[in-house]
């Protein structure tokens, strides 16, 4: 309860007396040495460091493992907030549980879903009004948020802008390449064989970039669990087509998954755990795994080596 209280102050101290904030009401921030960047999710931190190079300070929120569909803001998550200069966010309800702190300082710090960097008409419907916010499996389609990072601190530090611009170009050039060769090792796989079953269903954008279908046994976010009944469906479809592999993920609990396998060989059929995918976290710091480019590679050469693609 006092937590609670505390993230209630801080909050309402932020809010009080301000509007959103606008870009010709930014602070200068030119005879900074560096600029603070807050970040959620790890894929937005890594796109920071990489366009910020050493001009920002970056500190994500959320690191390996770290399920941000269920993520809560802690005290000191709110007073980084709050001392940030820039905060970058995902966007389209990823951090559902923290979107009314974002909101609340956003109106005085300068705050942005990267994901308005995409058109809404590239987007997946995942009901409703609802859009899927895995955006990051679709290299091309993230080359729109790591964009609107750039434009975002060229905003608040313009006097740094062409730093910012020309660190983006050859990043985005290296996503480029990224882009074509997961497409490449994709059409590899037997077309047959092109099946991605994941605890949850956080791999539509890359199902359909590069030519699989996509099954989880939960739907796009993690909050609620699956029972016996979607356990029994799915075992029932993969032993019906005989699926190679199945995948367990970095930030969801494998016993869903290896309940999945198990109910598979009940009915005759002997499924592979094919490997343990990043969907909503990377890898560890300091590790290939832990930036974008190298989780995308992980579980590119994940899925098609155990789906019968080149080893």
């Amino acid at each position: 309860m006092r937590i609670r209280v505390i993230l209630f102050v801080l909050v309402a101290t932020v809010a009080a007396g301000c509007g959103p904030i606008s870009e010709s009401s930014l602070p200068d921030l030119s005879d900074r040495e560096t600029i603070r960047v807050v970040t959620t999710v790890g894929m937005i931190a890594d796109a920071a460091e990489r366009i910020g190079g050493p001009r920002v300070e970056v500190e994500g929120l959320m690191g390996p493992g770290v399920d941000p569909h269920l993520y809560k803001a802690s005290e000191g998550d709110v007073r980084r907030l709050e001392r940030a200069d820039v905060i970058l966010y995902g966007g389209l309800h990823l951090e559902a549980k923290m979107a009314d702190i974002l909101e609340r300082i956003g109106e005085r710090r300068l705050t942005s879903a990267v994901t308005d960097g995409i058109p809404r008409g590239d987007l997946i419907v995942a009901g409703g009004d609802q859009y899927d916010p895995h955006v990051w499996f679709d290299v091309a389609l993230w080359t729109g948020a790591v964009r609107k990072v750039r434009d975002t601190l060229a905003a608040a530090d313009p006097a740094h802008a062409p730093g910012y611009r020309a660190r983006a170009a050859l990043y985005l050039a290296e996503l480029d390449a990224l882009d074509a060769e997961a497409r490449s090792k994709s059409e590899a796989v037997p077309r047959a064989a092109r099946v991605i079953v994941t605890a949850h269903d956080a791999f539509g954008y890359f199902g359909r970039a590069y030519g699989y279908e996509v099954i989880g046994l939960q739907g796009i976010s993690t909050v609620s669990e699956a029972g016996a009944k979607d356990v029994r469906r799915l075992a029932d479809l993969i032993a019906s087509r005989r699926i190679p592999a199945i995948f367990v993920e970095s930030s969801v609990a494998p016993r869903t998954i290896e309940a999945v396998q198990e109910a598979v060989r009940s009915r005759g059929f002997d499924v592979a755990i094919g490997g343990s995918l990043y969907a909503d976290a990377m890898g560890s710091e300091g590790t290939p795994d832990g930036t974008y480019v190298g989780m995308v590679r992980h579980n590119v050469d994940t899925i098609t080596r155990a789906l019968g693609g080149p080893g």
